[in-house]
């Protein structure tokens, strides 16, 4: 992985493949490597980049830390300045959606598509257990490393359809323990706020690139109601809701989900 300097932190990223440049950007609490299998499948047509969002994954996790949605839009235009990219494919989920909208939208990104897999994006979102570690982030802060270790464990199986994997389950977790990730974790959470997406939900009517919404009909996390209503805001989006999936659809149907996008990309 290579890193890109910004603000005093680490933005961690990787390359594969050659072709024209395919981005994909992660949500939360996940990183990177929730993209990576899918992402390797598109590397024999496409150079595919990944990054972790700062405070995620490998990127810098630190006290007093900027990591809400307003600082990642402008940190992933930054980044596809400094890659160089005019007008990447940008396949993006989670809170990945409202960084590379907001983006798009307020900081000059520019992008050939935009294909937004279960996505923040509408109100209402964040869940009680976002409301009550906003509120009691510090405590959440020092709960004994077992009991935060299973908290995360529960709370990210609660986003698959599927029984996850041990493999997976640790890789999704792994990024969230010792004493700089458990910090991290609930900072993102506490710094979730819905203004930032209330902020440019008035012009997804002024979006103006090829755009598809992929959406799993079984999210239990941001259901699939929201998929019909964004794909209805933005001018000629197209609609593509894939079975059996839940939030964490690159494990609940990652077949399914790479077809869906294989055939988006070759429009």
């Amino acid at each position: 992985m290579e890193t890109f300097a910004w603000r005093g932190q680490r933005v961690r990223w990787s390359r594969q493949g050659s072709g024209p440049p395919l981005v994909f950007c992660h949500g939360t609490p996940w990183s990177s490597e929730l993209w990576a299998p899918i992402a390797a499948a598109f590397a024999p047509e496409f150079t595919v980049y990944l990054w972790d969002m700062p405070g995620y994954g490998c990127s810098t996790m630190a006290d007093g830390q900027d990591v809400s949605l307003a600082a990642q839009g402008e940190t992933f235009a930054a980044l596809l300045d400094h890659w160089g990219l005019k007008e990447p494919d940008v396949v993006a989920h989670d809170y990945g959606g409202a960084v590379s909208l907001r983006a798009y939208l307020l900081h000059g990104a520019a992008y050939r598509s935009l294909a937004l897999v279960d996505v923040v994006a509408l109100a209402p979102w964040g869940s009680e257990f976002f409301r009550l570690v906003a509120e009691n982030a510090a405590v959440f802060a020092k709960l004994p490393p077992n009991l935060h270790e299973a908290l995360v464990r529960e709370y990210i199986a609660g986003a698959a359809h599927r029984p996850l994997s041990a493999e997976a389950h640790d890789m999704l977790v792994r990024p969230w323990l010792g004493p700089a990730g458990q910090a991290a974790f609930y900072r993102q959470i506490a710094q979730a706020d819905q203004r930032y997406t209330d902020e440019i939900e008035p012009r997804y009517r002024d979006i103006r690139l090829p755009t598809l919404v992929v959406w799993g009909t079984d999210d239990t996390w941001i259901p699939v109601d929201r998929a019909h209503r964004l794909a209805g805001l933005i001018p000629g989006a197209g609609l593509e809701l894939i079975r059996s999936a839940g939030h964490l659809i690159q494990l609940d149907a990652p077949e399914a989900l790479t077809a869906a996008l294989h055939r988006w990309l070759a429009r």
